[in-house]
């Protein structure tokens, strides 16, 4: 039951214009464009070797978390959840089979961005092991947030919260834009968030060939603890 939710999930994800609009193109266009067109200062190396770990943690985000949210928050205003709730498929292996639609999306994503990386000239390093634990960490602190939202808020609310922090996220998120480029002061604020510890730790692995980042980490346990024990908690289902 699990395995055949998850992929009816993964279908109507992938048949979504708009959820493919913030989980591919977005971050697609995002890459080739910074890489290509001499904006933002990224500093002495290649630009696509900056980009390319911040542009995987946004396509974390916009599918455990904006796309998530966003998709959850209709399902439960239209009655789908209730009614989803109410048939053989238990609550917690619908929860399971959404989350098993998100990883499968993610690693379409990062099969695409990793593809289009490599055509830009990207030369990544690191260990794949602590790339893949920082995906893993991103996806269940995003996942949570996302379900927080969704399970609280009413659908239009969602869809507009949702948006809304996918951009500043997107800008204040050293997504794209150096850390160093704001303020020391707002450098220490962002970098708590979880897509600045995730697009950090990621550009230490894959970038600068760096250990495993157990700051990023911390902050990313921190988030999917705190995130996922809230949306347990306060998830109403109609």
């Amino acid at each position: 039951m699990i395995a055949a939710q998850a992929a009816l999930e993964t279908k109507m994800l992938l048949r979504n214009g708009e959820q493919l609009l913030l989980t591919v193109v977005i971050p697609t266009l995002l890459l080739v464009l910074f890489s290509s067109v001499d904006v933002i200062d990224t500093g002495a190396d290649k630009s696509v070797d900056f980009l390319a770990p911040g542009v995987l943690a946004l396509a974390v985000m916009s599918t455990a978390f904006t796309g998530q949210a966003i998709a959850t928050g209709f399902e439960r205003r239209y009655g789908v959840l209730k009614r989803l709730a109410a048939s053989p498929l238990p609550r917690w292996a619908l929860m399971t089979a959404k989350t098993a639609s998100v990883l499968v999306t993610e690693v379409l994503q990062v099969l695409l961005l990793t593809a289009v990386a490599y055509a830009l000239g990207w030369s990544p390093h690191g260990d794949p092991a602590t790339v893949l634990l920082l995906l893993v960490l991103g996806t269940a602190a995003f996942s949570g947030l996302g379900l927080l939202m969704a399970g609280t808020l009413k659908a239009e609310a969602t869809l507009a919260a949702a948006n809304l922090v996918f951009l500043l996220l997107l800008v204040g998120g050293g997504v794209v834009i150096p850390m160093d480029k704001y303020p020391s002061a707002a450098q220490d604020v962002l970098g708590l968030l979880p897509i600045s510890a995730l697009s950090d730790g990621l550009r230490d692995v894959l970038q600068h060939g760096a250990g495993v980042p157990w700051g990023d980490l911390g902050i990313l346990a921190v988030w999917a603890v705190a995130g996922l024990a809230a949306a347990g908690r306060f998830f109403k289902w109609e």
